[in-house]
Formats: C-alpha cells, structure tokens, sequence
C-alpha cells in the first residue's frame, strides 16, 4: 500500500467513526437526554431503550465488531498462513478501527444507563479502549519493518544517514557552518529521571528549532531553496531516528508493561459480555428475529 493510499485508508476509517457517532447521537438526541425516569414516556422508548429494536441492533453490531477485531488481530498475529492477507500494521489499524468504532455502538445501546455486572463490562470496555490508545502510542514508538518486525538496535544504527560526509561535499559550506550542522545531528546523552511525556516534549521543541536554525545557517550560505528543504529533511529524519534509539529500550519496557494492564481488562469484558448476552437470551429476549 502506497503512503497515499494508506492516507485514504486511516482517513476512511477515522471518517466512519466520527459519521457514526454524530449520526447516532443525532438521531437519539432527543431520547438520550431526557431524565432516566421520564423516559418510559419518551414516544421513542420502545425503539431506543437496550432492549428496542435500535438499541439491542447496535448492541448485537457493536459486539460483532468487538469480537472480530479482536479474534482477527489475535489469529492474524499467530497464524503465519493469514500473512499474506496483509501486513500486521494494517490488521492492527483495522483492529483499532472495529475496537473504536464497537464500544462506541454498545455505549448507544446501553442508552448512557450503566447498573449491575453489565456496568463492569462496560467500565472494562472503557479501559480497554483508554489502555488501546495508550499501546497504540508506545507501538509506533518502537521502530519497525514495513512487514511489522521490530527493529534492533544495531539495525537502528545502520539506518543512520551519513550526513558529516553528504554536507561537506554537497553544499560548499565554511568549517564553522559545517561544524555547527554535524553536531546538530549527533546523540547527547540525557538524564533518564523526569517525566517521559514532558522529556518528549521538550525533545521536541528543541529539535524544531534545531530545524529553524539548520534552514537560516544553509541559506547563510546561500544554498538553494530546495537544497534547504531537502538537508533540513534529512537532518530531522536523522534527529527522529536518535530520539527512537535514545528511547528504545524504554518503550520496550513499557510495551511490555502495557500488556500486563491491557490484556486482564479486555478478558473481563468479554466473559462478562458472554454472560450478558447468555442472561438476555435465557430471559427470552430476542432482537428482529
């Protein structure tokens, strides 16, 4: 998949999340935010209560949704036969994409009404989601293959650009100037207390700026403006590839912690949405059928 259609892909996928959530909230607006107890005389009670033909449908949706993105993904990752069916980077988009978009419907279904052992499924939902953004952000953090294989730090190494070498013989810069970049780009051991989120804010800030004044010392030396573009281009790839070296051993130790955290809340869900979904069947509920 080329970088515009994965573009097209992820944006798709945002589109139908944020379609689908205005839309259902439009449409039950009205139920939604009357009191709990006025709302068996809601003229649309029948429809938008969890156990109405709407209510209940997106209930049944939501938790087909839950349970293909989580089996797909888990199937994908064991089963080396599924692999040509697509990268694992995709299945886990996609994968957070129907676990997104799932939880969503079942919080429509509930009508924003939590009571009983349904609400620690839903809390559980809840935290599956938040700890899911969370490992999303610690997964991308981590270097990886097109296929989905984490890098080695010694693979991370060679993918360093020689830039010392390409400055000097491209662009006719004075020592001083050529100095200055060179060192722009090299790997300034920190101290590890402190904040991670603020330590990378502040990586960040300084790197942009390190950028700014790439650009103003280039044209000082009158390079051209695409010659500029492309030096301050290579010089924050080479300053993003030594924040992901500097951080790597760091976020694997919290990946792996985010598994512990992640994986309890998403088993709590699902048996407790197994024996709801037993419960309302034994109780003879049915939805269109």
């Amino acid at each position: 998949m080329s970088t515009l259609a994965h573009r097209i892909y992820i944006s798709t996928l945002v589109s139908i999340v944020v379609i689908v959530t205005i839309f259902l909230f439009y449409k039950g607006m009205s139920y939604y935010t009357t009191p709990l107890e006025e709302r068996f005389y809601h003229p649309d009670h029948a429809w938008f209560k969890p156990s109405g033909a709407f209510g209940h449908g997106l209930g049944i949706v939501g938790t087909a949704l839950i349970l293909i993105g989580v089996f797909g993904y888990i199937a994908r990752k064991k089963f080396k036969s599924l692999a040509r069916l697509g990268r694992l980077k995709y299945w886990l988009e996609f994968h957070i994409f129907l676990c997104t978009l799932g939880p969503i419907m079942i919080l429509f279904h509930t009508a924003f009404k939590f009571g009983g052992i349904v609400s620690v499924s839903f809390w559980s939902m809840v935290a599956v989601v938040a700890s899911g953004v969370i490992g999303r952000f610690i997964y991308v953090q981590i270097p990886r293959t097109i296929e989905g294989r984490e890098l080695g730090l010694g693979e991370l190494k060679e993918m360093k650009s020689d830039v010392d070498k390409i400055l000097k013989h491209s662009y006719g810069l004075d020592d001083l100037d050529y100095k200055t970049l060179v060192e722009s780009t090299s790997v300034i051991a920190r101290p590890a207390g402190g904040n991670l989120l603020v330590r990378m804010a502040s990586k960040y800030v300084e790197d942009k700026r390190t950028i700014r004044s790439v650009k103003k010392t280039l044209r000082k030396n009158n390079v051209a403006s695409d010659s500029v573009r492309k030096v301050a281009k290579l010089i924050g790839n080479e300053l993003s590839l030594n924040n992901r070296i500097e951080r790597l051993q760091t976020m694997r130790t919290l990946f792996k912690y985010w598994h512990v955290a992640h994986l309890p809340f998403a088993l709590i869900m699902l048996i407790i949405m197994v024996i709801h979904v037993a419960v309302t069947l034994a109780f003879g509920y049915r939805w269109i059928f």
